[in-house]
């Protein structure tokens, strides 16, 4: 099945420096695989957005990243990627699996291997959407802190203090986190 197959007019935006494939994922409604090849940066992270909208705003919530293919990612792919995270967590989640070990080394270096749902494999992939569906959002959910960007990790909803800061912070049912 074809990209535009899957969400017309995917293929038309191009990304300069990145490839993606669409697939489905087998069993879980408003999903998809997406295979990264090449460097989510500067140079294809607008596109990156682009693209992400277009199969959001079908209803896909439920989105599994392949990062096999992933050779680089910078501040500005990262920053795309919470974007992307941030507008499905109402009702989905993201997953990033089969990161490069160097690309996963950084993700723990800097905390968002505790802010992103990383997995081993797409059977982990499906394994955390079967968890949580039908079940609004999971938890625990991890997120930056709004004051100074601590990566930070809540076991469930309610008001929680940054350990770096110390700027309370309130989550909600749905993941959502603010200052207050």
């Amino acid at each position: 099945m074809a990209n535009n197959d899957i969400v017309p007019g995917f293929d038309d935006e191009r990304a300069e420096g990145l490839g993606i494939g669409l697939g489905v994922v087998p069993g879980i409604e408003r999903s998809l695989v997406l295979t990264l090849n090449g460097h989510l940066d500067t140079f294809s992270a607008l596109s990156f957005g682009r693209k992400l909208k277009m199969a959001t705003d079908l209803g896909f919530v439920r989105l599994a990243f392949d990062c096999a293919g992933l050779g680089g990612v910078s501040s500005i792919g990262i920053g795309s990627l919470f974007v992307v995270m941030k507008a499905v967590r109402p009702e989905g989640d993201i997953v990033l699996f089969n990161l490069h070990p160097r690309i996963l080394d950084i993700f723990r270096l800097l905390g968002f291997a505790d802010i992103f749902n990383v997995r081993d494999g797409l059977d982990d992939a499906v394994m955390f959407f079967c968890s949580v569906e039908g079940a609004g959002h999971g938890f625990p959910v991890g997120f930056p802190c709004p004051a100074c960007a601590e990566g930070l990790r809540a076991p469930k909803p309610g008001r929680f203090r940054c350990p770096r800061c110390e700027a309370v912070l309130s989550v909600d049912s749905a993941g959502g986190f603010f200052l207050g």
